[in-house]
């Protein structure tokens, strides 16, 4: 069975999310038939968003190439990103690695299309939506992608960084004009692309309407080490 290397921190409410997904996950008996991790905590890497916004990604790339250096010696057959703005680095980063890099973005557009979803809205950071990164995967599954606009997009940025980020639960109400933003435009669904956001859907109990980038990382990531999923009741 293989071992899976987390590149965590960013953030790390998100991180620990995704172990615990992990471990309820995972079809396990006891402890020996759980997942062998390495969990890389890199709370001091630099912003993604505000890096991709200034056009100086060069320090946050190379520190992610690090990491994944890191975890590769360390033993790591497959690597999971909890963070959907840094897989704007991925195609450098999968180029600098034989390791599996599980690819977050992608799985997420594939999981959607089997769901069925013919027009979905994208909830992210300004970092990811700019780069255009899950427009690229979403319309390549011939699914139409729609970003929220100015307004919306504050709220979710606010939600983001002045509430989850900050440790305080995200703003319900917030969130209702959000939601009233994706159903005014036709959308039979939308992606929750941040982990911050996958964070506040715990909170607040989202319906399957939102489908969480970080579950479909989880899954991905079990079955990439040769585990089995267990059955959501």
């Amino acid at each position: 069975m293989g071992m899976l290397g987390i590149i965590g921190g960013m953030g790390p409410a998100a991180t620990d999310l995704l172990y615990r997904r992990i471990i309820d996950r995972t079809d396990a008996e006891c402890d020996q038939e759980h997942l062998d991790m390495i969990i890389l905590n890199h709370a001091s890497m630099p912003d993604r968003t505000a890096a991709i916004k200034s056009g100086e990604t060069d320090k946050v790339l190379s520190l992610l190439k690090k990491d994944v250096e890191f975890l590769k010696n360390a033993g790591a057959s497959a690597i999971a990103i909890p963070c959907n703005t840094s897989h704007y680095f991925y195609d450098a980063l999968q180029k600098s690695t034989e390791v599996t890099i599980i690819n977050m973005i992608r799985e997420t557009a594939k999981y959607v299309k089997a769901l069925g979803r013919k027009k979905v809205c994208v909830l992210a950071t300004d970092g990811t939506i700019m780069t255009g990164i899950y427009e690229k995967e979403i319309l390549a599954e011939g699914i139409e992608y729609v970003a929220p606009d100015e307004k919306t997009q504050k709220l979710v940025m606010k939600i983001i960084y002045e509430q989850v980020k900050k440790g305080f639960p995200g703003n319900e109400e917030d969130f209702r004009e959000i939601h009233h933003f994706i159903k005014a435009n036709g959308c039979d669904g939308a992606i929750l692309a941040c982990t911050e956001l996958s964070v506040f859907r715990e909170e607040a109990g989202l319906t399957d309407f939102y489908t969480d980038a970080l579950e479909v990382l989880c899954e991905r990531s079990i079955l990439s080490c040769g585990k089995n999923l267990r059955e959501m009741v």
